[in-house]
């Protein structure tokens, strides 16, 4: 701490209240339009005011209405009803279902340099409560799912969106359609008279042929959209073997963030075919090359081309095109699907933070990646939509330890994927029917989840485990375009296979399991094999005989 500060007192009263604030999540109060009634809203990642310090550290916290009680108990009860399996049929979506026309997101009111500040302020913050209160009154309301009711983080993506010259929309291709706003593509395309590319992220995850029908699905319904893969996992970044005795997938990184030069280079040419000769990208060119000839020692800190981090401008300015003879491309996407991530693949190094936690990434940040290429990382956004809950938390939209009922999701994911195979676990109560409920508790033994006073299988913890484990990528569910199950062969067998392969760069030991395989699984973890299985079972037994004997 510097000289110059002296440290304050902080009592252990002021730390309890300091927890309590934090565990009651700051929640507020909405009212709806008609004024009649209201909604609770959760402000995620909350932080506790300081009497000391500048500025408010929750102004860029995620905020969601939250479920209510009535809802919570029923959910609860439904955990114990058992499971009914889907078929592969059902795990294809069609994108419309869940993205109405009416359904769009916020955009920045009109402006012009002659309002004042406070004027601008005041003219957002009433737009923004009147969208509000219009998707309150519109019939689409109780069926919407969480999405941001921060209107700071939404003024982060109007930023973003002036700023660029191409808008890089980056989706997890696991949840590809759920998260591809067709209201985004319509503003940036139509609108703003820009170039948007979509990128299928994370396509280490999923069989190549379920990567090209989306891509064949995504650019017929979008007329010029551009899609290019990409993943920050490509082979020859990993290390080790690729699954345990069991079967099941363990992906570990080996040395320090290398570029993956494939994904970099579908993006380059991407935007190559947009700008033509208008700005000179030699320069990210030679810098993939350069990254792509080295040879890398796993403790090597090698660092190459140029790279410029730059304040960010949060000023309003008028967009011109390919100013100074510089490309900037926005990263736009929701929470998780791997915007930091791909950003410091590109750049073959650390650049940008990473976390899992939803709302990691405060405000948007601008890096060099070239004296020519400038990136705009903005922070993660969930959009208004129709996609279901379970969903949302699956593809990391809304913070697991945050969940007050984690069994819908539980549900959703053990009804498509056979879990209790998976896991190799057993029934907690011999029993051959299974309940979401009857999953958490098999894992909670498993793992010997106990809880501290009664030493009961603490099944908050199991659930909570397992849904970090779907979130990684180690129970792997990932959903369909319509019309692939009858089209499987035509995928399986196009020319685009084999440039998903080329970004994948992973060996036929590696390969990712198809979607005939046992119940569509990548899935694994170091720490979670057959190996631990006595030692577990004998922990859990000497447990309770102790507490018998207690008793």
């Amino acid at each position: 701490m510097p000289q110059a500060r002296r440290k304050t007192p902080f009592s252990g009263k002021a730390k309890k209240q300091q927890l309590q604030e934090k565990k009651q999540n700051k929640t507020l109060l909405m009212t709806t339009s008609s004024g009649t009634n209201s909604y609770d809203v959760v402000s995620v990642n909350y932080q506790p005011n300081r009497s000391r310090g500048r500025g408010d550290a929750n102004r860029y916290a995620l905020k969601f209405y939250r479920e209510t009680d009535e809802e919570l108990k029923m959910k609860k009860e439904d955990a114990l009803k058992s499971l009914n399996p889907v078929s592969e049929k059902e795990m294809e979506i069609d994108p419309t279902d869940y993205f109405p026309k009416e359904l769009s997101f916020p955009k920045r009111p009109p402006w012009d340099f002659s309002m004042t500040p406070a004027a601008l302020d005041a003219q957002e913050q009433r737009y923004f409560r009147e969208y509000i209160q219009a998707l309150q009154a519109s019939p689409y309301w109780n069926e919407m799912s969480y999405f941001e009711l921060n209107l700071e983080t939404w003024r982060q993506l109007w930023r973003v969106l002036e700023m660029c010259d191409i808008l890089l929309l980056i989706v997890d291709v696991r949840f590809a359609g759920m998260m591809f706003p067709p209201s985004l593509y319509e503003y940036v395309v139509n609108d703003q008279k820009k170039n948007m590319i979509l990128v299928l992220n994370k396509i280490d995850l999923v069989p190549a042929s379920v990567v090209a029908a989306w891509k064949e699905f995504l650019t017929q319904r979008c007329p010029g959209l551009r899609v290019v893969y990409f993943t920050s996992c490509p082979g020859y970044n990993l290390a080790g073997g690729s699954s345990d005795k069991g079967g099941l997938q363990v992906r570990r990184r080996k040395g320090r963030q290398r570029m993956c030069a494939e994904g970099a280079m579908k993006i380059l040419e991407a935007c190559k075919d947009i700008v033509n000769d208008e700005v000179d990208l030699t320069s990210w060119d030679r810098k993939i090359k350069e990254e792509t000839d080295l040879e890398f020692d796993e403790d090597e800190e090698t660092e190459v081309g140029e790279t410029i981090l730059e304040k960010s401008d949060t000023t309003f300015y008028t967009h011109e095109r390919y100013k100074n003879g510089i490309l900037t491309i926005g990263c736009v996407g929701q929470p998780n699907v791997g915007k930091s991530s791909l950003m410091n693949a590109i750049m073959g190094k650390k650049v940008v933070s990473v976390s899992k936690t939803p709302g990691h990434t405060k405000h948007f940040q601008t890096i060099f990646l070239t004296p020519q290429v400038r990136l705009c990382d903005c922070p993660g956004l969930v959009f208004p939509s129709k996609v279901p809950r379970s969903i949302q938390i699956l593809m990391g939209s809304y913070p697991i330890a945050q969940l007050r009922e984690p069994y819908t999701t539980i549900r959703y994911l053990a009804e498509r994927l056979d879990l209790p195979s998976l896991l190799r676990m057993d029934h907690p109560e011999n029993d051959d029917t299974w309940s979401p409920r009857d999953i958490c508790d098999g894992w909670a033994k498993k793992r010997s989840y106990l809880t501290a006073k009664s030493a009961r299988l603490d099944t908050y913890r199991a659930a909570n485990n397992i849904l970090r484990m779907a979130l990684d990528g180690k129970i792997c569910l990932w959903l369909r375009p319509p019309n692939f199950t009858e089209e499987r062969d035509k995928y399986e067998n196009c020319d685009e296979i084999k440039y998903v392969k080329w970004v994948q760069a992973l060996t036929n030991e590696e390969a990712v399991p198809t979607p005939s395989d046992s119940g569509n699984e990548r899935s694994g973890s170091e720490d979670e094999s057959d190996e631990t299985d006595d030692e577990d079972q004998t922990e859990i037994a000497n447990k309770f005989a102790a507490l018998a004997n207690d008793d």
